[in-house]
């Protein structure tokens, strides 16, 4: 990101972060209750936003719908917590609500500045994260939208701000700021490990973050939107092939990459329902559907549900 862009964002958070205190305590008592009725503490149920692209469902793995939850333009859940990214009008375009089981109103409530695009939870959920598009509506070009993904610790209300902040390492050395978008972050069960796609001056890296000492290592090129598997071996994620996109699962260890099953041109952030088995979301004639597809790059596609943003429940680690 150039130096004006980030002290505009650092002016923000800044602001942000001094209000965001009495915005959460104010949302908590005041807020009218929400709809959701999901069972947060049930594993392996499927979480997806509707068809609409509105409000949360719960779903069996096999399709059938058995809940419905807040209103909301991405989800995910983990362990018990529900992010929410939604939509507003008004100067910072959309709210990260974070639900707890048993509450029909957000525990947390933040503005952000930007469009809803993706969102998660740490496998213990404690951690939630959200990516918004500042600018445009798509990744499909490189430096023609603007985007700010953050972290906020539900155990001490930290707010990590942009990733913007942290400090960037290519090839072992730290990089001055420049034209750079984060997005898609995904966590490890450490609650301090998270990954993230960073795009910079034309190419896009996998990075390794590092909650504790705040800073960001590229690993590999040319990945997008990752998703770490539950055994924390392999990152699925969409990687660029001539014009369009394809899933692929990435081994962290051996650096295998496998092509998945799936058509080209998938625009999402791909969720594990187990170690062997990958969701995604796809637009067909104007619908969101939900499949699921084989993690070694065997089988075909299944189409599991109407909507998008799928998550997978689990318990605490």
């Amino acid at each position: 990101m150039n130096l004006t862009r980030t002290a505009s964002a650092t002016a923000l958070i800044v602001a942000l972060l001094g209000t965001a205190a009495a915005t959460v305590a104010w949302r908590g008592a005041t807020a009218a209750p929400d709809t959701a009725t999901l069972q947060l503490t049930r594993p392996g149920t499927l979480v997806v936003v509707d068809a609409h692209g509105t409000r949360v469902h719960q779903k069996t793995r096999e399709g059938t719908d058995i809940g419905t939850g807040p209103a909301c333009r991405r989800a995910a859940v983990a362990a018990g917590t529900l992010v929410c990214l939604q939509g507003l009008p008004g100067p910072f375009s959309s709210e990260v609500r974070i639900y707890r089981p048993g509450r029909t109103a957000p525990a947390v409530t933040l503005p952000v500045w930007g469009n809803p695009s993706r969102a998660r939870v740490s496998p213990t959920g404690h951690l939630a994260a959200w990516t918004v598009f500042r600018s445009g509506d798509s990744y499909a070009a490189s430096g023609q939208f603007s985007t700010t993904a953050g972290i906020y610790d539900l155990r001490n209300g930290d707010h990590y701000g942009s990733l913007e902040d942290f400090t960037v390492l290519l090839d072992g050395k730290p990089t001055p700021p420049e034209d750079r978008n984060f997005w898609g972050i995904t966590f490890a069960a450490d609650d301090r490990t998270f990954y993230a796609t960073m795009s910079a001056n034309g190419s896009t890296h996998l990075m390794r973050g590092d909650l504790t000492t705040r800073e960001l290592t590229a690993l590999r090129t040319n990945v997008e939107c990752p998703s770490l598997s539950p055994d924390e071996t392999r990152i699925a994620y969409k990687k660029r092939v001539g014009a369009d996109w394809q899933l692929h699962v990435l081994h962290l260890g051996t650096g295998q990459d496998t092509p998945l099953a799936a058509p080209a041109g998938i625009d999402d952030q791909a969720a594990w329902l187990d170690d062997t088995t990958v969701a995604y979301g796809r637009t067909e004639q104007g619908k969101s559907f939900v499949y699921a597809v084989p993690a070694d790059g065997s089988g075909k596609p299944v189409q599991l549900a109407e909507g998008s943003s799928p998550s997978m429940t689990t318990s605490a680690r």
